[in-house]
C-alpha cells in the first residue's frame, strides 16, 4: 500500500474572506509606483504617469485601491502601498 500525499498539499491554497479582485490595468499602473517603505505626495504620482494615464485616472485608481485596502492615505494626500 503505497502513502499519497492529500491533494491539498499538492497546491498551496491561500485563504481569503474577499473573492480576488483583478486589477483595471490604470490601478495597477498606479500600484507599480507605488511603493511599502515609502509614501509618495499625490503630485509625484502623477507626475510619474502623466504620459500614460490622466489626473481622473489616477484619482479613480487611488480611490479604487484604497477601497480594496491595497493603497492607504496618509495625511497630506500621500499614498503608501500596504500589499
Amino acid at each position: 500500500m503505497e502513502d499519497e500525499a492529500p491533494a491539498a498539499s499538492k497546491s498551496e491554497v491561500t485563504a481569503s474572506l474577499l473573492p480576488e479582485q483583478t486589477l483595471r490595468p490604470e490601478e495597477a499602473m498606479v500600484l507599480e509606483v507605488l511603493r511599502t517603505d515609502e509614501s509618495l505626495q499625490i503630485d509625484e504620482i502623477l507626475e510619474l504617469v502623466e504620459t500614460q494615464l490622466t489626473s481622473s485616472e489616477v484619482f479613480t485608481a487611488l480611490f479604487e485601491l484604497e477601497i480594496t485596502g491595497r493603497v492607504r492615505c496618509l495625511p497630506g494626500k500621500n499614498y503608501v502601498r500596504t500589499m
